[in-house]
């Protein structure tokens, strides 16, 4: 690696774990971050570094990292409120050279490094990205009536899928179109590679609005006059029209079925693994007219529901008497919309410190659910203010929700200590609330209900029950109870 640094001309290598089009799960083939450190959670970047190899991760990563990062990486375990490239920076010689991957970047994200000296790399030197062609895409809206005063160049590939109405689910865990998107007043124009686009960006003459947040470095470079503009689509898909509503009302029925079959296969049968119960829960999906997976599901029993991204799922892990068993999972069905729920379950009779975490954790779901706060931020603050310190040893260390749309984590909204959490939370936006407590030692327990906002109230998508074993009835205070009544009875 240090000779490697040497051919680049380079000190350091900002490793990244995304694409050209900057996605959040580019599958592991294509994600150089997990070529270089083996961690193959959904976010967090390396730094490859003339001595050493760092890996930085969030909350919902640390032991996962610890348990997959290969000998040698150094993991950079983020806390609540820590910014990844400030951690970065602190370990950059500003006199030496940072290489950076043009098109695995984003022009918002690279201006964060003024006045360090870069050096913009045309190709990942650790792995290149395979572009997609023929893609087989489907009709699942009519395209939104969108006419910009001026031209926008849309790199954001759940934008280009929301304006243009289409879905490809030929990849596994996504139904958004791969392509970038040029529209004004008159046309829309989707590039179905990097080379048409390049070819049209350099050949572009007048003002061309992009949002520096989604397009990356090299597409950037290539326009003769951007004027950056924060991306209007963002705020728009946020708000789900009633048509995408009762689309998503009926997946998620198919997704209640499909999880619920999933308990009924649980309670049924023994020395189940959890790869067993992964590839059982693909076929129920499948039996109920899922597409796709809107992410690899994430099957954890014991110890290893502690660890918030799991991705394992495996063979030599066995669900026994007293094991509790954390499934968080959803899919795509004909609207292209990802669908998210997350349970868990008990093999046989619980432990009582299961049943008060279970029980504490399903305290923060009902009250959230039931609360009317103006933004996230508020939301996630309630939820912290019930999971924090409560039970000692388990620590809540994510947000409470993310939005859901095209992509299974969108943004608007937020429920979290973000910035964008401190947007209004208005009538029509999806989003899932998913308190969690988790203790490595011993286990973790994660409620999720994907939910969406009518009428200033909050309305749950996920109709499935709870595990009524799990549940410490005593520990829950009348308007709990009520709460909890009102929900198993829709």
């Amino acid at each position: 690696m240090n000779n490697l640094l040497k051919d680049l001309g380079i000190n350091y290598l900002l490793v990244n774990s995304t694409n050209e089009y900057l996605v959040e799960y580019s599958a592991l083939s294509e994600n150089a971050r997990y070529t270089l450190t083996g961690f193959s959670g959904s976010t967090g970047d390396a730094l490859l570094t003339e001595d050493n190899i760092y890996l930085f991760v969030d909350g919902r990563y640390h032991t996962q990292a610890d348990n997959e990062a290969k000998e040698g990486v150094n993991v950079i375990k983020l806390q609540l409120g820590q910014k990844q490239d400030d951690e970065i920076k602190k370990l950059i010689d500003e006199d030496k050279v940072l290489g950076i991957v043009s098109k695995k970047v984003s022009q918002q994200r690279l201006e964060g490094f003024n006045g360090y000296n870069i050096k913009l790399l045309d190709i990942d030197p650790i792995n290149n990205y395979t572009e997609p062609h023929n893609q087989p895409l489907e009709r699942a809206f009519k395209p939104i009536d969108y006419k910009p005063e001026k031209p926008w160049f849309i790199s954001n590939l759940e934008e280009a899928s929301y304006i243009t109405g289409l879905r490809d689910f030929s990849r596994d865990c996504s139904s958004k179109i791969w392509a970038k998107l040029y529209i004004d007043s008159d046309k829309q124009v989707l590039f179905e590679n990097s080379k048409t686009s390049d070819e049209f960006l350099r050949n572009f003459d007048g003002e061309l609005l992009v949002d520096k947040a989604s397009i990356n470095a090299h597409d950037y470079a290539l326009i003769k006059e951007p004027i950056h503009n924060l991306s209007p689509v963002k705020h728009m898909k946020a708000i789900k029209s009633q048509q995408e509503i009762e689309a998503y009302k009926k997946a998620f029925e198919r997704t209640d079925m499909a999880v619920q079959a999933i308990r009924d296969y649980i309670e049924s049968n023994e020395n189940l693994s959890e790869y067993d119960i992964a590839k059982r829960l693909r076929d129920e999906f499948i039996k109920y007219g899922a597409k796709s997976l809107s992410f690899n599901s994430i099957v954890a029993i014991d110890k290893n529901s502690a660890l918030a991204h799991y991705s394992k799922n495996s063979k030599d892990v066995i669900l026994k008497d007293g094991s509790l068993v954390l499934i968080d999972c959803g899919a795509y069905y004909e609207s292209g919309l990802a669908t998210d729920i997350t349970r868990v379950f008990v093999k046989g009779q619980p432990s009582k410190l299961q049943k008060r975490v279970y029980t504490t954790v399903l305290k923060a779901f009902l009250n959230a659910l039931n609360r009317n706060f103006k933004t996230g931020y508020e939301y996630d603050a309630l939820a912290h203010s019930i999971l924090d310190d409560k039970i000692e040893g388990f620590s809540f260390g994510h947000g409470l929700g993310h939005g859901l749309g095209i992509n299974v984590h969108e943004a608007p909204p937020a429920l979290n200590k973000s910035e964008i959490a401190h947007t209004e939370l208005q009538d029509g936006m999806c989003f899932s609330i998913e308190p969690g407590l988790y203790n490595p030692d011993y286990f973790g327990v994660r409620l999720e209900n994907s939910c969406y906002k009518k009428d200033g109230k909050i309305y749950s998508f996920v109709k499935m029950g709870y595990e009524g074993k799990l549940i410490d009835y005593n520990s829950l205070s009348e308007q709990e109870k009520e709460w909890l009544k009102d929900f198993e009875i829709l």
